[in-house]
């Protein structure tokens, strides 16, 4: 079908590499990618979707077509730049700011979330938080007090109990061992 343009919903688009990915396989499949954001692509030209998802699936993305995933994959793109934003309070509840962020109702967006991901919008966000924890420790270039003000712990104690109760470590420990106890983003 010819079309002058069609924005698509691509699945597990978490950080830029991924953006890249997905623009490579576009541009070697002969699209022209218009614009690129996590989660979403413009191309233009006839559109193969069963072409599409195929290279998608090849490189770990997938296309989304309902209403209702392409909703929870935008849950899951605001949370994660939340997060690695580099200064991540926000002045509100984490559902207040995610239903105004997406016009939402937060009851709606948190029963969908879960009956598809299997772990609450909450749980999602700590997790995230967890993860941005431990590259600033692998990095080494903050104390934990400032670690803990950055992502929004209400202090230090916090921090150092969501992350043993998330990781099995303490903070210390970690540290110790770094590098090989991360996740990609998309592992989450």
């Amino acid at each position: 079908m010819e079309i002058e343009f069609i924005e698509l919903a691509v699945k597990n688009m978490v950080c830029p590499r991924c953006i890249k990915v997905v623009k490579e396989g576009f541009e070697q499949m002969g699209y022209q990618v218009l614009a690129i954001n996590l989660g979403s692509v413009k191309v233009k030209g006839t559109i193969d979707f069963v072409a599409i998802n195929k290279m998608l699936i090849a490189n770990g993305f997938e296309l989304l077509a309902s209403k209702e995933q392409k909703l929870i994959e935008e849950i899951k793109i605001n949370i994660i730049n939340l997060v690695q934003l580099v200064d991540i309070r926000i002045h509100q509840n984490l559902s207040v700011w995610l239903a105004q962020q997406l016009n939402t109702d937060y009851h709606y967006l948190s029963v969908l979330f879960s009956a598809a991901e299997g772990i609450t919008i909450e749980r999602f966000f700590i997790l995230h938080r967890i993860e941005k924890v431990k590259e600033l420790l692998v990095y080494n270039e903050m104390n934990l007090k400032e670690i803990a003000f950055l992502i929004g712990f209400s202090s230090v104690s916090h921090l150092s109990a969501q992350f043993k109760k998330i990781t099995g470590f303490t903070t210390t420990h970690f540290k110790e061992i770094g590098q090989q106890k991360r996740k990609s983003l998309d592992q989450i």
